[in-house]
């Protein structure tokens, strides 16, 4: 027993000695007493020395990024591999409704009652043809915001339009100098059309018989006869054309409205650098050559004008002799006072100053005179005298005008007075001609065949609510009923309301033929059909309890050399350099149709900077099978049917 105390005591001592060891191990190793690593032993032991300790950390780095792009790329082609099909197409059998289409119509075409995919073997393109038929005749920013915000369960969708594609019209003139591809701005209508399980026909609206509700259309392919389609409710969204003024000469000059327009425009300007370079090329003849022209000062003119200086400055000089560089030379003639004579007055200015900061000749108060093959001619307001401008390539953006289309359905309807669009009430309703008569007849309380002051004012409350862009034309009501009393006997009679009504009509239509404009009309038809079906009791005509369309303008922006403005009209406006656009083009990007054309427009912005734009020369093959057959587009496009993809107007027939 006396033995076991000192045994106890040894154990005991020992024990306690083992504790106070294990309490001085390093972190990270194993205790006497532990089976298991600690968490802190997962840690990755980096070198003391900061050298190998740095090249440690990007060793380990640069391994995470590789192991996380090969595990991207191999889920990339596993997806890619699932995209591939060996399946044959579904045998569905042709509908026979589908194939003979009946004759009618004042010109006894065929009537496409039936088209090919209504008699699908689908239940829901079979309902889809019994559904009101809605045709949109354009495929620009009017259409496309009307497809896109309309419920796809309302209507028999069909869009007319002579380009199967969606143009992104705002950076074109970028594509001219191969800033972005051309790919990147078009997006497929048949993509767009596909959400509302719609149809596209390939053509043009040449003409409509509005008792019969038809459209007649002409396909773009040679060969083929024309068709009408039929319509419950019509939108017309053709845009405009480029305002001709009169002037001769214009076939020796390019527009920029189409796709067509940025290949021809592309391939001259670098046909005439190449040109240029050449050694047999006179001095004069050389000038000449890399004399560039723009005819007109508005936003379309100056981003041009823009781009094609970024371009000579920043990539011309690196691959061309750098005399060509000193000898090139950029006018842009304008016939008023300032360029972007729409924008504010900061803004003009601001872009005047970069324009002469970059040697960019600016006319003012000019007009373009003639245009010949290797010149243009222009008058000067203020010394009334001719001057010549020697011109290797010549830009036409001088104003718009009506489209053929446009302008035949306003002939075969009274009361459309407006030299650029078709006039249409609050509810983008063509305006009826019977419209007016009634309002005197209703206003004129007291019968005598005339309006008095108190009448007139009841009846400029009824004008205001039908026609709201008419507010700032008859703001001041006084004034505007003392304007039109031509006899002064304080009542209006049926002559002067016809000369009143006539003048207003003339400036209804005041908002600018943007895309914006057309867009958030597009959207506005689609909320009012969208209602219109689910409340088919509530009658169109019934201006009193329908929201009428009201534009929001939310600024105009525009591209000035490594710069952009930005005009918010009475909130204000902004100019700046680099920051500022890169604003810009996050708006453009923004402001895509699809997220295709968002990383493809990405990309290119991203080749731009890393190896610069494509300066190479763009052809094309004249027929399909020969490749040596290059030849570019045509100059004049003023004489045939195309679309115009910015806007004017987008008007509702219901």
């Amino acid at each position: 027993m006396w033995r076991s105390i000192p045994q106890h005591r040894s154990i005991f001592t020992r024990s306690v000695h083992l504790q106070r060891l294990s309490s001085k191990v390093p972190i990270g190793h194993r205790t006497l007493s532990s089976t298991k690593p600690s968490t802190s032993s997962l840690r990755l032991n980096f070198p003391t020395n900061p050298i190998l300790r740095g090249l440690a950390i990007i060793g380990v780095s640069f391994g995470v990024v590789t192991a996380s792009c090969g595990t991207c790329l191999i889920g990339l082609l596993i997806y890619d591999s699932t995209t591939y099909s060996d399946r044959h197409l579904d045998r569905v059998p042709t509908h026979t409704l589908s194939l003979t289409s009946h004759r009618g119509g004042p010109k006894n075409l065929k009537i496409a009652d039936d088209l090919l995919g209504d008699h699908d073997d689908d239940d829901q393109n079979a309902q889809n043809s019994k559904k009101p038929k809605l045709v949109i005749i354009g495929g620009g920013w009017g259409g496309v915001g009307l497809i896109n915000s309309l419920d796809p369960d309302n209507y028999h969708v069909v869009v007319i339009a002579p380009e199967n594609y969606n143009l992104f019209t705002p950076l074109l003139p970028s594509a001219t100098v191969g800033t972005v591809e051309t790919r990147t701005l078009v997006e497929p209508i048949r993509k767009i059309v596909a959400r509302v399980k719609g149809h596209y026909l390939q053509g043009s609206a040449v003409d409509i018989d509005l008792k019969s509700r038809l459209v007649e259309v002409k396909p773009t392919v040679e060969n083929q006869e024309a068709f009408y389609v039929p319509y419950d409710k019509l939108v017309i969204s053709v845009g405009s054309v480029s305002n001709t003024h009169g002037v001769p000469g214009l076939n020796n000059c390019s527009q920029l409205k189409t796709i067509n327009d940025v290949r021809e425009i592309r391939s001259k300007i670098i046909n005439n650098l190449e040109t240029a370079n050449l050694p047999a090329v006179e001095e004069e003849e050389r000038k000449r050559l890399l004399s560039f022209v723009v005819c007109g000062g508005g936003p379309t003119g100056v981003e041009f004008a823009s781009e094609l200086y970024d371009m000579i400055t920043e990539d011309m000089l690196k691959y061309f002799p750098k005399l060509l560089g000193s000898e090139v030379s950029i006018h842009l003639i304008q016939s008023r006072d300032h360029i972007l004579n729409t924008y504010s007055e900061k803004i003009s200015q601001y872009a005047e100053k970069r324009f002469a900061k970059a040697e960019i000749d600016t006319i003012l108060n000019a007009r373009v005179k003639e245009i010949t093959p290797t010149s243009v001619t222009y008058t000067n307001k203020t010394d009334k005298k001719e001057h010549t401008i020697p011109a290797g390539f010549v830009l036409w953006s001088t104003g718009i005008a009506m489209n053929p289309f446009t302008k035949k359905v306003a002939g075969y309807l009274p009361n459309q007075y407006h030299k650029h669009a078709l006039e249409v009430d609050s509810q983008l309703r063509l305006i009826d001609p019977r419209c007016f008569p009634k309002l005197v007849d209703q206003c004129d309380k007291n019968g005598d065949g005339q309006i008095d002051f108190e009448e007139f004012e009841m009846m400029m409350k009824h004008v205001r609510r039908k026609f709201p862009t008419s507010q700032m034309h008859i703001e001041k009501v006084r004034d505007v009923f003392e304007k039109y009393d031509a006899d002064h006997d304080n009542n209006l009679g049926l002559n002067e309301l016809a000369k009143m009504f006539q003048e207003i009509s003339n400036r209804l239509t005041s908002l600018p033929a943007t895309a914006q404009v057309a867009n958030q009309e597009g959207k506005y038809l689609a909320k009012k059909f969208n209602k219109l079906v689910k409340d088919k009791e509530k009658k169109v005509e019934n201006e009193e309890n329908e929201e009428p369309f009201s534009y929001r303008h939310l600024g105009s922006l525009a591209y000035i050399g490594n710069s952009a403005v930005f005009d918010f009209g009475g909130n204000g406006s902004f100019a700046g350099g680099l920051i500022a656009s890169y604003l810009w083009r996050s708006i453009y990007w923004s402001e895509q149709v699809s997220m295709r054309t968002r990383v493809l427009l990405m990309v290119d912005w991203i080749k731009r900077g890393i190896w610069g734009r494509d300066i190479s020369k763009n052809v094309m093959t004249k027929e399909v099978g020969k490749a040596e057959e290059f030849v570019t587009y045509p100059t004049n496009l003023l004489g045939t049917w195309i679309l115009v993809l910015i806007s004017s107007k987008v008007i509702c027939m219901v």
